[in-house]
């Protein structure tokens, strides 16, 4: 389902939370009442034909609303895929758009908190990249394309995750194109390491560069969080201001 077909089959089911927004969850003394006596407070979140539903209660009520958001879909013709949907704790984690969310301890403390990182698909799918272009059958491609266009596929995949906790992964990432590169060139060239370091390094250094140029990899963009930017974003869901 296109993009754009799928804001339009799924509107349906953006107004029927919208509704239930607005009658259940308008205000907190609301949501903390509908605590108190068991019931559940939830949110929709959407991206095209991904959807996640967000439930603080019990995982009853979490299988209540998967079967009330399969009888939303199902006049459309519409169904939830059975390998896709799941229903799952926050502290186990879930994928989506490519992140993980899950919540862990902070390290050094009892504190715990939802962090966002790459998937481990998403990290499987970029280093697929990665020795694909680093196979024997690339041997006779030039360097300086070869660590120009590895690098330009990395910041473009970790321009995506940089609004994540995804530094360590990045560097990760780059240690696995370090590794794969530099096996590239020594075939390639047909050289040790002394010569390899002597030849594709900057001075001193085990940092690639090609005629001093060197190698940018996803560790060179910024990591940027924005744990907090959805309270200041407006959404479907965020009441009118009263009038008058």
């Amino acid at each position: 389902m296109s993009p754009l077909l799928a804001n339009i089959a799924l509107s349906a089911l953006d107004d029927h939370f919208i509704r239930a927004w607005e009658q259940q969850m308008a205000t907190e003394p609301q949501r903390q009442r509908r605590k108190r006596h068991g019931q559940a407070n939830y949110r929709l979140v959407r991206y095209a034909d991904d959807f996640v539903v967000l439930v603080t209660g019990q995982r009853e009520h979490a299988e209540w609303l998967r079967r009330e958001v399969a009888t939303v879909l199902a006049p459309m013709g519409l169904r939830l895929s059975p390998e896709k949907t799941q229903v799952v704790h926050i502290d186990d984690g879930f994928d989506f758009l490519g992140f993980n969310i899950r919540r862990m301890r902070k390290r050094g403390s009892n504190k715990w908190f939802v962090y966002t990182r790459p998937s481990k698909k998403a990290i499987a799918s970029i280093k697929s990249r990665v020795k694909t272009m680093t196979y024997r059958s690339t041997l006779h491609k030039e360097p300086g394309y070869l660590m120009d266009y590895l690098g330009r596929v990395l910041r473009g995949w970790a321009n995506y995750f940089r609004h994540g906790v995804s530094k360590a992964t990045f560097s990760a990432i780059d240690s696995y194109a370090w590794e794969r590169i530099t096996a590239w060139l020594r075939k390639k060239h047909r050289i040790g390491w002394p010569e390899m370091r002597r030849r594709f390094c900057l001075p001193g250094t085990w940092r690639l560069a090609v005629d001093g140029t060197r190698f940018k990899g996803a560790a060179s963009v910024t990591v940027i969080r924005y744990r907090y930017r959805g309270y200041r974003i407006s959404t479907p869901w965020t009441p009118a201001a009263p009038t008058g």
